[in-house]
């Protein structure tokens, strides 16, 4: 068997957290991500998925939109750290954007894909494979987008808006989201403001300490028309958070796991009282020749307020305040040439990051020690890249090309003894490329292949980063490192006659240079054991991934299935840290109006394949488990003003499971444990 299933998977359904309930999943949804502009899903040489979150989603962070997807999984250490996994390669190697600008932040602890609120999320487009050909350094495991709601010109003056709520039984949660449009054919604004507050949220054992948070988002969008094929825009996004716990980082002094934590600190976590994404972006779109410049200037700053708490001290004895900050450009000019559609362009960034930190160290943990892990770091980034679509008889082919040269610096590494000031600076030259065909085989299926080559330099983080961190190691950056490439191959299908949808990928890639920490055995001066940042020579990640969703009467069945495997070929060993092979199955009844319905199992196997020679038996298997949510929700249509009001709830696992996923940080056995039973009301409506 593919997967070793839980016997509740042969006979249970459940509910499906996916957005649309009044509504089938269709594959032919646009996308812009895959291209660069906008073209259909069905006619990507790549497998897509468009994530689109359900009202009753409010309280939770964006990251929880990956959980349960084909060649998708969630790395958490917290509620709110949630960062997708794509095929296996984790936050390093995915690009994460917000309306197409990538995050940046050299961040051990936490989510990027967290810094933003459902309630003024559009969709998530995910893109999975190698995609550095247009997004450069990381794009090894895919492309994720955030796509807020878009400024967009109307022929009339229009002025419309939505809004949503929605509270929380699990986490006694309240959320809450408006958005107001306004916009004619030479000026279109866009305003959004969301909040939430949620509290410890409750699992089959008990309440999970340090699992609330509140944030706020504020939206600002504006598009005005200069001429004819002249339009400029501008994007302002502010994001905070609160009070945000990683309670799997909890580590006691002399227990299991809290080597190096003295013991009069007794258990210590890492925790963040504020931490903010602000983005400032304006772009230029004009015609040029007979194609479209597009043109856009950005500024992103990720500040963190990042704290060690000694729950026997009640006080936080390690303090660090940084901000990364970027500013970046990026020009594409997209133009039709006889039979060929090309896409050129340019890109550039540059991050600067100046941790501060100070260290309450013994005996009396109160001296309030300076202790930076690097001083005055930056990365840059210049990339240029060129795409090609043109077809050869019915088939349709994608090529691109991308050379990168990525510099890195900094005045200073470590601190005490083992500070440095030279051999900090490297230089990474990185030619991309990748080759996609589709070929229509019936008017309703299309056969799709594409291989590539991408790369990922290493981050601020993994070069000069000394520091202990919520693992329970003192890890060592290597200003040093080779940047990760990788080779990737894919074969597919895509299905879709309107009444059945269908897609089928698998894939293999293999990493040379593969970037991870590795326990080395030995202890740093603070007593914590030392885990080195280095170079594996070779590793290989393969699987075979699904979804299907079809029309049976009134009703729609869909079903999806990941199996994945990682191979460390330097250790002859599984590759550390793979999410395990998983089920879905589905059945719903999708409405404009009236009731609507939809139930889904997911069931995921027991992750025996663990790595135990590079971990140093840090890694352990995890058991298999079913979960079961339910949703349903009924359409009023047209309410005096409102053009649409739904009321939807949502019930999460109906059985209250007990479990966590293999990628959820903590202490062997001691993992946090999901949220148990609970259920979600939202109300939501457009006018």
């Amino acid at each position: 068997m593919i997967l070793r299933l839980h016997p509740l998977a042969l006979a249970c359904l459940a509910v499906s957290t996916t957005s649309a309930l009044a509504a089938p999943l269709e594959l032919q949804e646009t996308v812009v991500t895959a291209k660069g502009y906008e073209a259909a899903a069905q006619d990507i040489p790549q497998a897509i998925e468009v994530l689109q979150p359900h009202p009753a989603q409010g309280a939770e962070p964006a990251g929880s939109l990956f959980r349960g997807k084909p060649g998708l999984a969630v790395h958490s250490d917290g509620a709110w750290g949630q960062n997708p996994v794509l095929r296996g390669m984790k936050k390093e190697s995915v690009v994460l954007m917000v309306d197409g600008v990538r995050v940046n932040s050299g961040q051990p602890q936490g989510s990027l894909a967290s810094q933003l609120d459902l309630g003024l999320l559009e969709r998530a487009e995910v893109v999975k494979g190698p995609g550095s050909v247009l997004y450069g350094s990381g794009a090894m495991g895919g492309v994720v987008n955030l796509i807020t709601p878009q400024a967009r010109f109307t022929e009339q003056d229009e002025r419309s808006g939505r809004f949503s709520t929605s509270a929380s039984s699990v986490d006694k949660g309240f959320t809450g989201a408006t958005l107001l449009r306004d916009s004619s054919s030479d000026h279109a604004l866009v305003l959004g403001v969301a909040g939430r507050k949620v509290s410890d949220y409750k699992s089959p054992s008990g309440t999970e300490k340090n699992t609330g948070y509140s944030s706020d988002t504020l939206l600002f969008k504006y598009k005005q028309r200069l001429a004819e094929d002249v339009s400029v825009n501008l994007n302002v996004q502010r994001h905070t958070d609160r009070d945000v716990w990683y309670p799997g980082s909890a580590r006691t002094g002399g227990q299991p796991g809290g080597a190096g934590i003295p013991v009069p600190l007794g258990t210590a976590t890492i925790h963040s009282p504020e931490q903010q994404r602000e983005l400032f972006q304006i772009g230029l779109e004009n015609g040029l020749g007979e194609g479209t410049l597009a043109t856009e200037l950005y500024r992103q700053e990720v500040y963190r307020e990042i704290r060690a708490y000694s729950e026997r001290l009640d006080r936080d004895y390690v303090r660090n305040n940084v901000s990364f900050i970027t500013h970046g450009l990026r020009s594409s000019w997209v133009v039709p040439i006889a039979d060929h559609l090309l896409t050129v362009g340019v890109d550039g960034w540059k991050m600067t990051g100046d941790p501060e930190r100070y260290v309450d160290g013994p005996p009396t943990f109160n001296n309030n020690q300076r202790n930076d892990p690097f001083k005055d770091a930056e990365i840059e980034s210049y990339g240029l890249f060129l795409q090609d679509e043109f077809d050869i008889g019915q088939t349709q082919f994608t090529a691109g090309a991308r050379y990168d040269r990525i510099s890195a610096d900094a005045r200073v590494k470590g601190n005490g003894p083992s500070l440095k000031t030279s051999g900090l600076n490297s230089t990474d030259h990185n030619l991309s490329w990748s080759l996609g065909a589709l070929h229509p085989l019936t008017d309703t299926l299309n056969l799709y292949a594409n291989i590539g080559q991408a790369y990922r330099a290493a981050d601020m983080r993994e070069r000069y980063d000394d520091a202990p961190r919520g693992d329970g190691y003192f890890h060592l950056g290597n200003p040093q490192l080779d940047a990760e490439r990788s080779t990737s191959f894919e074969l597919g299908l895509k299905g879709d006659d309107g009444d059945f949808t269908y897609q089928l990928a698998a894939f293999h890639t293999r990493i040379d240079d593969y970037i991870a920490g590795r326990v080395t055995g030995t202890n740093a001066p603070n007593g914590l054991p030392i885990k080195r940042t280095e170079n594996l020579d070779e590793v290989v990640i393969y699987g075979l991934e699904g979804s299907a969703s079809k029309g049976v009467g009134a009703f729609v069945v869909d079903g999806s299935f990941t199996w994945l495997r990682g191979e460390n070929k330097q250790d002859d060993e599984p590759l550390h840290q793979m999410p395990a092979h998983e089920l879905t199955l589905g059945i719903g009844q999708p409405a404009e109006r009236g009731l609507y319905w939809h139930a889904q199992l997911r069931a995921v196997a027991e992750q025996d394949r663990v790595a135990t020679e590079f971990t140093r038996g840090g890694e352990d298997r995890t058991a298999g488990f079913v979960t079961a949510d339910a949703s349903l929700g009924w359409g009023f249509g047209n309410i005096g003003v409102l053009q649409s009001a739904n009321l939807d709830a949502r019930l999460s696992n109906l059985f209250d499971k007990a479990y966590h996923e293999h990628l959820a940080d903590g202490i062997s056995g001691n993992e946090l444990e999901a949220p148990g039973r609970g259920i979600t009301v939202a109300l939501s409506g457009s006018f």
